[in-house]
């Protein structure tokens, strides 16, 4: 796992996993479909600032990231 070609190949995908990312969230935003505002989403506005804590879409986050790294965690190692 410290031979730099593989280091090198796991940045690479990384990278790309993560500029799909954006453009999925980018072509999401432009057909409508809400993103980040979940019920439990709190959004406090005041008349200089606003502060957003995405509570309910950081759990869901955290569950869906948790699952899919251990199925190809499992995936991986059977």
């Amino acid at each position: 796992m410290s031979d730099p070609a593989n280091i090198g190949r796991i940045l690479i995908f990384c990278g790309l996993g993560l500029a799909g990312l954006g453009v999925l969230v980018v072509l999401l935003g432009r057909f409508g479909i809400p993103l980040f505002q979940l019920p439990g989403d709190i959004k406090i506005q005041g008349q200089a600032i606003t502060c957003f804590i995405p509570l309910a879409t950081m759990l869901l986050l955290s569950l869906i990231l948790t699952l899919v790294v251990n199925l190809v965690l499992r995936s991986m190692y059977k």
